[in-house]
């Protein structure tokens, strides 16, 4: 039984929105929150890569998503596509607002005024300076561990360090 009452141990995962890799990685993500409850802090944050055009909209989104109360399923409903975003752009991005009900004009409007550009850059700047060069890539307790190439035995990794911390 992990300790609830302190602080969550923080993780932070930088995702895109249109990589396959970050896709499969929602298992361990899920694993994770249920395996350790509010106990780990799981953070998503942006990292666009250039090689997918439609990966910083679909941030932009995914943010306007988290304004309006539903991020954590737009960013799974999003990742689920990845191959149709890939090819049909933002069209998915406005489809899977409009199967969660948000306000899809505001998506839209999001798109064209770029209100979330700064988060989104900002987490970009973060993860480069921390050495993120790939998705998902995962910060724990200062550890960066890269699963662009290779996810394997990153969970174990993750539960590894997280037991580490919640038992001290």
């Amino acid at each position: 039984m992990t300790d609830t009452s302190a602080a969550p141990v923080v993780l932070d995962a930088w995702y895109e929105l249109q990589c396959p890799d970050c896709h499969r990685a929602q298992g361990d993500l899920r694993a994770l929150r249920e395996q350790y409850g509010p106990a780990l802090e799981i953070r998503l944050r942006h990292f666009p890569l250039e090689k997918h055009r439609h990966a910083h909209a679909a941030a932009q989104a995914a943010e306007e998503a988290y304004a309006q109360g539903v991020g954590d399923a737009y960013t799974e409903a999003v990742l689920a596509r990845t191959s149709d975003l890939g090819k049909r752009g933002e069209p998915v991005l406005l489809e899977v607002a409009r199967e969660l009900g948000m306000d899809v004009e505001e998506v839209e409007t999001a798109l064209i005024d770029g209100r979330h550009l700064l988060v989104v850059d900002a987490d970009q700047a973060e993860g480069r300076a921390l050495g993120v060069t790939g998705t998902p890539t995962y910060v724990i307790n200062g550890e960066v561990l890269h699963g662009g190439k290779s996810q394997e035995g990153l969970r174990e990794r993750i539960v590894e360090i997280a037991d580490g911390l919640l038992k001290s």
